[in-house]
Parts: C-alpha cells; structure tokens; sequence
C-alpha cells in the first residue's frame, strides 16, 4: 500500500568554515533552483542591528549562539513552507544541538570543503570574523569544527576560483 509521494526535500543547508564560499554559493545556488536564500549570518545582523563582531565583542559567543540557535529554528519553520538554501554561519553546524535540530527536520547539508591554506588566503584582510584572530587560533577552529563537517550529507570540493562549479557540483548530487 502506498503512502503517497516521496516528499521533495524543502531545505539544504550549506556549511563550512570561514571562507569556504557559503554565502556565494548559496545565492547562486537558491537561484537556480528558483528557492528562497537565507544566510543566517546576515539575517542575525539584520536583527541584532550590529554586526557579529560586535554581538561578540558585546555580549560574548554564549549569548551569540543562543541567537544563532532561535534563528535556526526560524528557519526551519519556515522551509516547512518554502523551499529554502540556507547558509549556516561557520560555527552553527558545530554546535551539538544545531547538528541534532537540523539533522532531525529532515534538511540536506552539505559541506563546502576547502584546504585550510586557501580558506586562510580568503579570509587574509577581513575585520568581521570574530574568531579569525590568528593563525594558529584559525587552525584550531578548523580541526574543532572539521569532525561536525564531515558529518554532513554530502562533501563539495570548494577550491575552485568559479562559484558555479561548486553551484553544478552540488546540483550532480542528485537531491533535488
């Protein structure tokens, strides 16, 4: 007996580190595939009326994550209704109840892979990356947050200088 059509999936969150091209992508992304585009970053900027440097300068990561984690279930609502490309911040997909809260709605992610030198090479220059502060800090980030990446649906090679590469690799998986 049949339960009727197998369900679209409604949602794809990309995740990565800093640098790896999610806000880029996810536009060009959403886009092709005529969906909404939801870049949690901006979208806690926009609420927040100050940028993410700032609500960590202010009122620290525990309370910023606790913001990022309310918005996140925003937006889970809302691709129960709209098809959505969501690009998490750096961070998001590495907190255990984000990880658990997306994978139980039923959302497609994928990680934007990318080597540490090149994501370094991106990222040379910004101000707006409260956790960027050197080097060595940036390295460990990476190798804290790289287990939670990995666990994702599915793995993109994102070292590519033409974010439509990335855009036609993420659509040959096959989820849409």
């Amino acid at each position: 007996m049949s339960k009727g059509p197998i369900p679209i999936h409604r949602s794809v969150f990309l995740l990565g580190f800093m640098g790896c091209g999610k806000t880029t992508v996810g536009r060009r992304l959403a886009e092709r595939l005529g969906w909404d585009f939801v870049d949690l970053d901006e979208e806690l900027e926009k609420r927040q009326g100050r940028t993410i440097a700032q609500i960590f300068a202010v009122e620290g990561e525990p309370y910023f994550r606790q913001e990022e984690r309310r918005l996140l279930e925003g937006v889970l609502t809302r691709a129960e209704q709209t098809p959505l490309v969501v690009a998490l911040g750096g961070g998001t997909f590495a907190q255990p109840a984000n990880f658990e809260l997306i994978r139980s709605n039923g959302a497609i992610t994928v990680w934007l892979d990318c080597p540490l030198e090149e994501l370094r090479r991106r990222c040379r220059g910004m101000t707006n990356r409260p956790l960027f502060r050197d080097p060595a800090g940036f390295q460990q980030l990476f190798e804290q947050r790289l287990p939670f990446y990995q666990q994702a649906d599915f793995r993109v090679d994102a070292d590519r200088s033409d974010p439509a590469e990335v855009v036609e690799e993420i659509l040959r998986c096959g989820v849409f």
